[in-house]
């Protein structure tokens, strides 16, 4: 009578998760009379929101404001509202990170957008804001961008009730 192998996986340590936290922002225009949001082609050739890993002693709102100056060359940077908190969980060199990251409303009124290509950032474009979440390739981020939209447009029409 043979013995019962053992389940695979049973015994073997589970791989340990690194929890990771980043932030970034949702930087809004206004471009020939239309909210315009700033997207960013990613180094995997997808399109975006600029954001990046927080550093020693940084708040949520600093990082955000660094990152997405870094990313896009951007100085004239006004930090709104934080918006939401998104997190995923990938592999990378064999490790399981848990990303979250934080995400800010910010605004913009001059400058020219210039991607950080030793980043990986290939390209920036301002997309009118309600047509963004089609531009966005990862879903998460895509919802993200409908928060900010939902509060531009809430802002407006407070603005037109004034």
């Amino acid at each position: 009578m043979s013995r019962p192998r053992p389940a695979r996986g049973l015994g073997t340590p589970r791989a340990e998760t690194i929890v990771e936290t980043s932030a970034g922002g949702v930087v809004l225009r206004v471009v020939e009379g239309t909210w315009c949001v700033l997207v960013i082609r990613d180094p995997y050739r997808k399109w975006g929101l600029p954001k990046g890993h927080a550093e020693a002693d940084e708040t949520a709102g600093e990082t955000a404001l660094r990152e997405v100056a870094e990313e896009t060359g951007l100085k004239d940077l006004r930090l709104g509202e934080e918006l939401v908190t998104i997190d995923w969980t990938f592999r990378s060199s064999g490790r399981r990170i848990h990303k979250y990251t934080t995400f800010f409303l910010m605004y913009s009124e001059a400058g020219e957008p210039t991607p950080e290509f030793a980043e990986g950032i290939t390209a920036c474009e301002w997309v009118p804001l309600h047509r963004a979440h089609e531009r966005i390739s990862y879903e998460n981020a895509s919802e993200v961008v409908r928060v900010a939209q939902s509060i531009a447009e809430e802002d407006d029409s407070n603005q037109a009730a004034d």
